[in-house]
């Protein structure tokens, strides 16, 4: 079979498992679900989630690192998991959790397809970290939700990798990228609608990468938008070589599209804070 026949078979077969609603979904992890479970329900208190999350020992510490952090720090040193709930909120808790636990999704043993979920992810942290920071200082969006979205924006290549995996298909990596930046797109808006996302997100894998965009006013695609494009500074991505100028995402940020963000002080050292609560140590 031919690269392109290979490549259409591909796109194919999954986007008629979406429509037949027969595509085998990545999930969120167990922990994931639940603490969001819990964070929307309205009865629900901060030991009840606090109850859930101390079930995972890792992703305790790492919350109270978080809160701990230079990006979050208080007067007063946190030591245990329901004074970091109080700190944080219900809702930042839930989504840094999610975000944590989404890490173990990007996993696979064929070494090929492994490496390529483990750069997506350590992208996707990247991007993460420089949403955080735009949309704190930028916007009026929530810095933790502009964090989840920069960690889903390309959970749509996890279908086709998988995919790829599971059929022992060998690809060179060109044919690979192509076709994740082919699909992901659709199956990551499908996938965070099964997810039940909040609407302002599921939008965010089709719309991160649609550089003519307009919004009435700056959104969670538009951040995630800046943050990719901020993230490919000093690299040949083909994104680097368009006129960012005439991008309006950086208008409805108020934000000059020629600054790169590491280059200024004290932006580079909370991105690089922001990234730092992603890591696992």
């Amino acid at each position: 079979m031919q690269m392109a026949e290979l490549e259409e078979k591909i796109k194919a077969d999954i986007l008629q498992a979406i429509d037949s609603d027969k595509l085998v979904l990545p999930t969120l992890p167990e922990v994931a679900l639940q603490v969001r479970e819990v964070a929307e329900s309205p009865d629900s208190s901060v030991q009840d989630l606090a109850k859930v999350i101390s079930n995972d020992t890792a992703m305790t510490a790492r919350i109270i690192r978080v809160c701990n952090s230079p990006l979050l720090r208080g007067s007063r040193e946190i030591s245990n998991l329901t004074m970091a709930i109080g700190r944080l909120g219900m809702a930042y808790t839930a989504n840094l959790a999610t975000g944590l636990a989404m890490e173990q999704m990007f996993q696979a043993t064929s070494e090929q397809v492994d490496q390529r979920m483990r750069e997506i992810w350590r992208n996707s942290t990247e991007v993460a970290g420089i949403c955080h920071v735009l949309a704190q200082h930028y916007t009026k969006l929530k810095p933790d939700q502009a964090t989840l979205a920069g960690l889903v924006h390309q959970i749509g290549a996890l279908p086709v990798l998988t995919y790829i995996e599971h059929h022992d298909i060998h690809v060179d990596n060109e044919t690979l990228d192509k076709l994740i930046e082919t699909l992901q797109p659709t199956i990551g808006e499908y996938i965070l609608k099964k997810w039940d996302f909040p609407a302002e997100l599921q939008i965010v894998p089709t719309e991160f990468s649609n550089f003519h965009r307009e919004a009435p006013s700056v959104d969670y695609a538009d951040v995630v938008m800046v943050a990719k494009l901020q993230s490919l500074i000093g690299s040949k991505h083909p994104y680097t070589e368009m006129d960012w100028g005439q991008i309006s995402a950086f208008n409805r940020l108020g934000l000059d599209p020629e600054i790169d963000m590491n280059e200024a002080e004290d932006l580079s050292a909370e991105m690089e804070a922001a990234m730092a609560l992603l890591s696992p140590s």
